[in-house]
């Protein structure tokens, strides 16, 4: 239904309340009437026109950070880690757990249930209808994806199904036509990009079932197996039918078998699946592909429930969270519930003005800020440490999915202003996975407790600094440093003073600034010695700067160059990771000026920065100059303020709020990376961005609205709003030709971060050309 995407912000609501009617109160106050999930459904490499494909993000039924998203699952192998993509035709079920937005090879999609009619088939089969299976096509003028519900009809069975979800459970509600053959069926070996590598399951009782799926890196899964996840998902599952008439199935796969993305959707595969031993008369079983089904009666319309509490730390666990969060409530409560808790969180930020697709943007980013870092731990508190023991918290939620190179940049430079809360727990949750792996080092892209080492650079760094020097601290500080310190010397600089191939560029700058940011901590810890040591560190981007050739150049680690290329500076892999020389150059935000000087000046800099844009093309889909579809460049944008030309920064950060997000499948023009594409845009839009985190500066730009309230948090800061408000704002009065703070006249192009928490009133007066006076105050 909300699948004409294009078309303006009203029809979507306008179809939007139609579909809600009876649900729930569609007040027009409330945020998450604005939300979209399937802004960014699409893992498209032909419309992304790169190999990274578009948004990634899935539509299906969560909650604010939520351990259970159950959504629907398009597709199985391949590079698509939310396990829907909107072009597809078919439906291979509903899983209760999803990845948002990643690049690499995906993981999770769990515990995948599908209701059908007819014949049981026990395999989902191929779209094409190459092999046959249980997936259904599905009528995509019938979806409907809002903050914590889903809905779509699968025509080939003639049933609807809804989602919706609670913080660890969830509940699918099915209306079947009248068949005398009815089931809910649930693959239990599923997964995205790959297969669990043994499953469990029991009859609890007449109408309930709980169990286990043990998954690896030999069943493929984050990277393919190189992400090294390593998880079990339990789950306790409670039938509105009673289980009169069910059963299992179980494949014999040779142990000699790769288990892995490509190889569990391969004919051969599949065949094998198709196979697998039917199994009635038994209460449980245990296996290495399993599947369950529970056939019944249904008449016209009926209505059948399924309700999952879901766990990481075992079966009890699961009952537990199932039960203190939606044992006896109905479909349309928990769904209300989702509702509420997406509107008090989406609350954090308040925007009026701009157009109706705009505020669709605005919110939906914002929501896509809230899937991840997700709770890991159970109601109680529990959790799987990184010893795979089961441990216990008391003052922090336990969290996990970090896409640390992504996320430093804005992601968690947003938490600390909207939800500090949220960086106590990310914080907590690196320190105590360092701590319990015995590793005692930062992972830089962690995922189910997992050291997956995706990426490069010490991103885990940048978080702590930046909430530290923001007063951020309900943490162990000084355990907290010396894994920083620990983090440094495994992965670093220090051997050579830079990183030689193959990522030279990308490794120096990125090492440099999180030593830099050790600098910044050391500080506040009266440490001396090492807040000059590690500012002293913080100055290795010099050391692959080519004065001869003018910029960055990888060099060899015997000291040599490596060869200069035709065209290097936009050389893909030249030196640099998932990017150019051009590109990973500017990532000197801890030493702006330093680099402005190594550069040749301020007017070079200028024209430089200046021709990087102006080649940059109109769609911003990926290219050789700003690449906005990769984080890189995000905060590059901004440095135009530190050029004395801020009216720059005003002209191109509202020119890619504008072209680079959409209220369409296609609204985002690369991986929405765990939160950090949507964040770019609510802090850009919001008129805020940082280049530094680990500093306390925030860049003022040019925002989409004519006001918006940042609602702070009084248990950490002693504000409680701050207002950025605009006058004679439109889509072509786009730059600052004034400022009030706080009602006095303020001629800097930025703020500082007690600014903002401390509450008060920026004034930003706009016009259609720039004011060239404005904004280069230092003072």
């Amino acid at each position: 239904m909300i699948n004409r995407l294009k078309n303006s912000g009203l029809l979507y609501i306008m179809m939007l309340l139609t579909a809600c009617s009876g649900v729930r109160n569609m007040d027009e106050n409330l945020p998450s009437r604005y939300v979209n999930p399937f802004i960014g459904a699409s893992t498209s490499v032909g419309a992304a026109e790169v190999y990274h494909g578009l948004g990634k993000t899935f539509p299906g039924a969560a909650t604010p950070f939520g351990m259970v998203q159950i959504s629907p699952n398009t597709i199985t192998g391949g590079d698509n880690s939310p396990g829907y993509s909107y072009e597809h035709k078919t439906i291979e079920g509903f899983a209760v757990t999803q990845m948002s937005g990643t690049g690499w090879y995906g993981d999770l999609g769990n515990f995948l249930i599908m209701p059908t009619t007819g014949k049981l088939n026990i395999i989902a089969g191929k779209e094409d209808g190459s092999i046959s299976g249980y997936r259904s096509n599905y009528d995509k003028d019938t979806e409907v994806a809002r903050a914590g519900y889903y809905s779509v009809n699968l025509t080939d069975y003639g049933i609807k199904v809804e989602t919706t979800a609670a913080p660890h459970s969830g509940m699918l509600r099915f209306t079947f036509p009248e068949n005398k053959s009815s089931r809910i069926q649930i693959d239990l070996a599923r997964r995205v990009g790959g297969t669990s590598e043994r499953q469990y399951i029991r009859k609890v009782d007449d109408y309930t079932i709980q169990g286990w799926m043990l998954c690896t890196p030999d069943g493929g899964g984050w990277g393919n197996g190189d992400g090294k996840a390593k998880y079990t998902v339990y789950f306790y599952a409670r039938f509105s039918k009673p289980l009169k008439d069910f059963g299992f199935w179980t494949a014999d796969i040779p142990d000699s078998w790769t288990r892995k993305r490509e190889e569990v959707v391969s004919i051969d595969y599949l065949n094998r699946v198709k196979e697998a031993a039917i199994v009635t008369g038994e209460n449980e079983l245990e296996g290495k592909h399993l599947g369950f089904y529970n056939n019944f009666e249904t008449h016209k319309d009926e209505e059948v429930t399924m309700q999952v509490g879901v766990s990481f730390v075992d079966m009890d666990g699961a009952e537990r969270n199932y039960k203190a969060e939606i044992a006896d409530k109905t479909f349309d409560e928990i769904s209300r519930n989702a509702a509420a808790m997406w509107d008090k969180d989406l609350q954090r930020i308040k925007v009026k003005g701009g157009t109706e697709d705009q505020k669709t943007i605005f919110y939906t980013a914002l929501y896509h800020t809230m899937i991840d870092p997700r709770a890991y731990s159970d109601v109680d508190g529990r959790y799987v440490g990184g010893d795979y023991k089961i441990h216990q918290t008391t003052n922090f939620t336990k969290r996990t999915i970090f896409s640390g190179w992504d996320v430093f940049r804005s992601q968690f430079p947003l938490q600390t202003i909207i939800n500090p809360t949220l960086v106590n727990d990310q914080l907590n949750s690196l320190i105590t996975l360092a701590e319990e792996s015995g590793n005692e080092y930062f992972e830089r892209w962690e995922f189910l407790n997992a050291y997956s080492g995706c990426m490069i650079g010490n991103p885990a760094i940048s978080v702590l600094a930046d909430a530290y020097v923001k007063g951020i601290r309900g943490y162990d500080i000084n355990k907290a440093y010396q894994y920083a310190i620990n983090t440094s010397t495994k992965f670093g600089n220090d051997a050579l003073g830079y990183s030689p191939a193959p990522h030279s560029i990308s490794n120096t700058l990125e090492y440099a600034y999180t030593d830099w940011c050790i600098a910044q901590i050391a500080k506040g810890l009266g440490k001396e010695d090492d807040a000059l040591r590690f500012h002293i560190k913080g100055q290795a981007y010099k050391n692959i700067f080519d004065q001869e050739k003018g910029w960055f150049r990888p060099k060899n680690a015997d000291g040599t160059w490596e060869p200069w290329p035709e065209n290097a500076r936009t050389k893909e892999w030249y030196g640099s990771i998932e990017s150019n020389p051009y590109q990973q150059g500017w990532f000197v935000p801890q030493d702006v000026q330093g680099m402005i000087e190594l550069m040749g000046g301020i007017d070079k800099v200028l024209a430089d920065l200046t021709e990087f844009f102006e080649k940059t093309p109109d769609h911003f889909l990926w290219n050789d100059y700003y690449n906005h579809a990769n984080e890189p460049v995000h905060h590059v944008p901004f440095l135009f303020n530190q050029l004395k030309a801020p009216w720059l920064t005003q002209k191109w950060s509202r020119l890619i709020c504008e072209k680079a997000y959409k209220n369409s499948v296609e609204g985002i023009v690369g991986n929405e990376d765990v939160g950090q594409m949507s964040a770019w845009y609510v802090l850009a839009s919001t008129g805020l961005h940082p280049v530094t985190p680990g500093s306390t500066r925030y860049e003022i730009t040019s925002p989409i609205f004519d006001e918006i309230e940042f609602q702070i948090d009084d248990k950490f800061f002693s504000g409680k709003n701050f207002i950025v408000k605009t006058h004679n704002n439109s889509s072509e009065n786009v730059y600052i030709q004034k400022a009030l703070l706080n009602g006095k006249p303020y001629d800097k192009c930025y703020l500082d971060f007690q600014n903002i928490v401390s509450g008060g009133k920026l004034e930003l007066f706009m016009g259609n050309e720039p004011n060239k006076e404005w904004g280069l105050s230092n003072d």
